[in-house]
């Protein structure tokens, strides 16, 4: 059940207590393991062609945030023994979300640090913030000016707009969705959700089989090997932007399944230059089965499944494109099976752990231990793909998003995610690691792997033959 499903409780009438909604499971067991060091954020980064005016944006996004009022919530106080958590929703902001901060030196990247290590409190709503940061002027050689022609206007090199989210409240998508009717608002252009792209039948429309060769989860997966940490806790991130990989005529993989196996590829050659010991990997993908359109409901939404592989299917070989082609096919078959079968959002056990039976404060202690305790099982890296980017983003006279980056929170004992987006034919990755596991080194090692593994990919057929 999403927290959307849950009837809020009020009494209308002036003094009255304003609306509360229950936690659901994904937002308990994350407030329960909350780290000032780590925080669990979501950032998002859309980057737009010219900069849109300050007054107008701000007025349209606040309108935005009433027209998906279940993103205007705050932690409720409560006494200790209460038993369970609540959102109390506030029908207005509680502060100004929407910022320019002051032009300065390396904007885009202090933003950057900013969403990775500062989260949008709990207990003022909305738990999200939007900056509006300066883009960078392109490297040129540029001459200089006539004497006597005077200053120069300044130019307009666009704007990025930098969303960052409290994951214990929300999702990326949801807040895509948010800044979507913004769009609209501001530039007053339709910026409806494009239909989702058609996947090739895997058969005869029935629903999918478990495969008879995926690997058993009951073994600990293998762990991304540790590089050169960095002395500061926290986490670090590097964006790229490549080519969306091409995929044969009426192939039964996806898009996602090339990253799937891009990204297992890629922690697989890490793990042996490193000298780890092979081991089977499991990785975490979220599967996302809301509408889109103006009636997604608000908050994290996502359930999230565990696609594996086992040691031998990563093994060191020669990847040739009938080796690619079968590590695609099986792979395929793992993921449309996960997707078409029903599962709650975190699994029954996390269900059973959030049940108020006992207080949120003996609970928080229970989930928090038994995260140790499981630590060793938890999969290998969370790869989330967004996908293509439903909506247009149009701004009006501040132009479309011409790219968007996501990155999702990357945690020990994960300590690494993926996450991609396409727009405008173009494939955003982020990778996102713990410092207190990989350096900005390692970061850029493992991204030349990722577009290496990911180039490979596309060099295959239905029949695995070359293209």
């Amino acid at each position: 059940m999403t927290a959307l499903d849950h009837p809020a409780r009020r009494a209308d009438g002036p003094g009255r207590p304003p609306a509360r909604v229950p936690f659901p499971v994904v937002d308990e067991v994350s407030r329960h393991c909350l780290q000032e060091e780590e925080p669990e954020t979501v950032h998002i980064e859309v980057h737009l062609p010219r900069t849109p005016d300050p007054d107008r944006l701000r007025t349209a996004f606040h309108e935005a945030l009433r027209r998906h009022p279940r993103i205007l919530m705050r932690e409720a106080r409560g006494p200790w023994y209460r038993r369970r958590y609540e959102w109390e929703l506030t029908g207005e902001p509680d502060l100004e979300v929407v910022t320019f901060p002051r032009p300065e030196r390396d904007a885009l990247k202090r933003a950057r640090e900013r969403a990775l290590a500062q989260a949008p409190p709990l207990t003022s709503s909305p738990p999200i913030r939007l900056e509006v940061v300066a883009a960078p002027p392109p490297a040129t050689h540029g001459t200089a000016a006539p004497p006597g022609s005077g200053p120069a206007p300044a130019p307009d090199h666009g704007a990025v707009l930098f969303l960052t989210i409290n994951h214990t409240a929300l999702d990326g998508p949801a807040c895509l969705r948010v800044l979507a009717t913004a769009a609209e608002l501001y530039g007053g252009r339709d910026n409806s959700p494009a239909a989702p792209p058609s996947r090739a039948p895997g058969g005869d429309g029935a629903a999918p089989e478990p495969p008879s060769d995926a690997p058993s989860g009951l073994s600990a997966p293998a762990r991304v090997a540790k590089g050169s940490p960095e002395p500061s806790p926290g986490n670090g991130m590097l964006v790229a932007d490549l080519p969306v990989p091409r995929r044969p005529k009426g192939s039964p993989f996806t898009v996602n399944d090339q990253l799937m196996v891009a990204t297992a590829l890629m922690i697989a050659h890490w793990n042996r230059e490193h000298g780890a010991r092979p081991r089977p990997f499991r990785i975490t993908m979220p599967v996302d089965d809301r509408p889109r359109d103006a009636t997604m409901p608000i908050g994290n939404g996502t359930r999230l499944v565990e696609v594996p592989f086992s040691s031998a299917e990563l093994a060191p070989r020669e990847w040739t494109p009938t080796a690619i082609h079968d590590l695609l096919r099986r792979t395929s078959d793992r993921t449309r099976t996960l997707k078409a079968l029903p599962r709650p959002q975190l699994g029954r056990g996390a269900a059973l752990l959030t049940a108020p039976v006992l207080p949120v404060t003996l609970r928080a202690a229970v989930t928090r231990g038994l995260r140790r305790a499981a630590a060793p099982w938890t999969s290998t890296t969370l790869l989330s793909n967004i996908g293509r980017i439903p909506y247009a983003l149009d701004f009006g006279d501040a132009g479309r998003a011409h790219a968007v980056w996501f990155s999702a929170p990357a945690r020990l004992p994960r300590g690494l995610t993926v996450t991609t987006a396409s727009t405008a034919g173009r494939l955003h990755l982020a990778l996102r690691w713990s410092k207190t596991l990989l350096s900005h080194g390692d970061g850029a090692h493992l991204r030349d792997l990722f577009e290496h593994y990911l180039h490979a990919t596309e060099h295959t057929d239905t029949h695995g033959g070359s293209t």
